[in-house]
């Protein structure tokens, strides 16, 4: 596959818009992208990101292609409908989604037996961090593979780790969330104990930001949405975090580990769910905490 062959974007929600957007600034490299919603395409002509009338001409077109999709459900129904037909040596697959592991080593070995690469290259961050390029990223890969796509993803991330074979910057990114998560149980139940305990909630998060209790969870999931009782749509929603915990869940009983913790913070995102917070940004789950106390 030459430098010639443009680079295939598909998937372009709320991190994948400034993904695409940066690659195309900084890649020095022409770029194709689809998304069933003409409107982020439309926005992204304007950085010279040319439009495509299918999914199966990102396959058929591009050297590499990147997926920015929901979950490893959409992401199987891409590879197997639309790329893994146009699958060739020299071409690669960038899986940034959040995936199962086992269905992301599934995939690389379809497009293997068809001679191209795969990669997992999950991210995590905000969407600022999306926008202003600074996404950290958690790639699985074969040595010359992660050589291949690193610079590439540098366009829109300041940290890319190179985390082992395929499926490893899954594992590592899965991890991730589930550990803020339960962080964030945390928060939710210190503040509903706290206030009701008589400390000012505010003063009750700035004061642990000075402590050993300080935590990225606590700066951001803390002080900007469950003190002001912020939990917008069009955020990572509790159906959202759902999902990535269910990928936790499912790798720890591959893997014979209990996760107490775990399910506890599910339980939360199902009560959450199930009170209409569905699509709302998921520390919504402080209410459900907060609700719960008598």
């Amino acid at each position: 596959m030459t430098d010639a062959a443009p680079i295939g974007f598909i998937g372009l929600g709320v991190m994948g818009e400034p993904m695409c957007r940066n690659l195309a600034r900084k890649s020095g490299r022409s770029i194709i992208a689809f998304d069933l919603d003409p409107a982020p395409v439309t926005r992204l002509a304007g950085d010279g990101v040319a439009a495509v009338a299918a999914l199966a001409e990102v396959g058929r077109m591009a050297g590499i292609v990147f997926l920015s999709l929901p979950g490893g459900k959409e992401v199987e129904a891409v590879v197997t409908s639309a790329l893994l037909a146009h699958a060739r040596p020299g071409q690669t697959i960038v899986d940034l989604s959040t995936s199962p592991v086992a269905l992301t080593r599934e995939l690389a070995g379809q497009l293997a037996a068809r001679g191209a690469d795969y990669a997992d290259a999950p991210v995590a961050r905000t969407r600022q961090a999306a926008e202003t390029g600074t996404l950290s990223i958690m790639v699985g890969a074969k040595p010359h593979v992660f050589q291949r796509i690193e610079p590439f993803l540098s366009t829109f991330a300041s940290d890319v780790t190179h985390c082992g074979d395929i499926g490893c910057g899954q594992v590592v990114k899965i991890m991730n969330n589930m550990i803020i998560m339960e962080n964030v149980v945390a928060l939710a139940e210190a503040w509903a104990i706290g206030r009701r305990a008589g400390v000012d909630g505010k003063l009750l998060f700035e004061t642990l930001t000075k402590g050993s209790a300080d935590s990225f969870s606590l700066r951001n999931h803390g002080m900007k949405a469950i003190l002001p009782d912020a939990f917008p749509e069009r955020a990572f929603s509790t159906e959202y975090a759902l999902k990535d915990l269910s990928y936790a869940l499912e790798l720890a009983r591959q893997n014979g580990v209990p996760v107490r913790g775990a399910e506890v913070a599910r339980q939360l995102l199902e009560e959450a769910k199930a009170e209409g917070y569905g699509a709302n940004y998921w520390p919504i789950i402080a209410r459900i905490v907060d609700a719960a106390a008598r």
